[in-house]
């Protein structure tokens, strides 16, 4: 998926760097490492086990992390699942007559649902995995991140999936509702903004991106594969309208890529990254404002650092 893509990339640019790749499976994060090495053999990769949706193995891989490495100058917040999607045809009808088909293609708005659950932790899985899991890892890391003699960088993988109307501050962690996955990417966008007022200070600076509709394991759980196939020319077409069409890990991963070579102290906090690719296969990035309502990202905040304070205490043992 994106991740790999991103991680090949990222030594395009520059094959000095450290790469740290972190995958809930131990033999799928040794392969991944593999494939890499192949295509750049000399670069230093090493791997982290750590499962998002479980905190003992966030706060695992946190120690681990500051025991192995004296600073971090990027972490891309990339994990993330959509359990048992299911397409909502009816509204996809309903959006072909009223002229709202090609927002809906390209937003997903009223054309999926989710069924969420519980995990282990008593947290609803997507919220856990999508945004609470990263949140405990990034307070776990400060100490890497912050203070050091270059900015440091987070970069989290949003959505234009991210809507308000899908977000509610009484119902964070989307319990109630079909569209999880929605929820916890608007939640993404407004913790982002309030970290850089909490950070930017200390040296951390946070973004947001979105890689647009890419084909990848996430995507293929929409659909039937065969099916995906039969559409594939269709979404070419389509691309030639919808920019955000990327299809192609390496054309998501653009505006991962391009914030790599960004200064942070230049860039909007309120800003969003799009990877695009015009019709013709020409990879850019394209800024466009978040729509955030930044009293309700400190309460969200707020809420997240009290949902910590409770969380953490069954783990006082995984606890420096």
């Amino acid at each position: 998926g994106v991740g790999l893509a991103l991680c090949q990339r990222l030594l395009e640019e520059d094959g000095r760097i450290h790469l740290c790749i972190a995958c809930r499976n131990a033999q799928k994060s040794e392969a991944t490492r593999d494939l890499i090495l192949a295509a750049h053999p000399n670069a230093q990769v090493s791997t982290v086990e750590v499962d998002l949706g479980n905190l003992a193995s966030v706060l695992r891989v946190a120690r681990e992390l500051r025991c192995r490495f004296k600073r971090l100058d990027f972490v891309y917040l990339n994990a993330g699942i959509m359990p048992n999607p299911h397409v909502n045809f009816k509204a996809l009808w309903h959006g072909l007559l009223t002229g709202r088909l090609l927002h809906m293609l390209t937003t997903a708005e009223g054309v999926m649902t989710q069924t969420d659950r519980l995990n282990g932790d008593g947290l609803q899985e997507v919220f856990a995995t999508n945004l609470f899991g990263h949140f405990i890892l990034v307070r776990q890391l400060e100490a890497l991140l912050c203070g050091n003699e270059k900015p440091s960088r987070l970069i989290w993988t949003s959505s234009s999936n991210a809507r308000e109307s899908a977000f509610s501050l009484s119902d964070y962690q989307h319990a109630k509702g079909k569209e999880s996955y929605s929820s916890s990417k608007y939640a993404t966008d407004l913790t982002s903004v309030v970290l850089n007022r909490k950070f930017n200070k200390q040296g951390l600076y946070s973004s947001v991106v979105c890689p647009g509709l890419v084909m990848s394991n996430m995507t293929y759980r929409i659909l039937p594969v065969f099916l995906w196939k039969l559409l594939m020319p269709i979404m070419w077409l389509i691309r030639f309208f919808a920019k955000t069409y990327t299809l192609t890990p390496y054309n998501g991963a653009e505006a991962h890529v391009w914030l790599f070579k960004q200064k942070p102290e230049y860039l909007d906090e309120l800003v969003k990254y799009h990877s695009c690719t015009s019709g013709l296969g020409k990879s850019y990035v394209e800024p466009r404002k978040i729509d955030v309502d930044e009293e309700t990202a400190e309460k969200l905040y707020e809420k997240l650092l009290e949902l910590e304070k409770q969380t953490l205490e069954r783990y006082s043992d995984l606890l420096d």
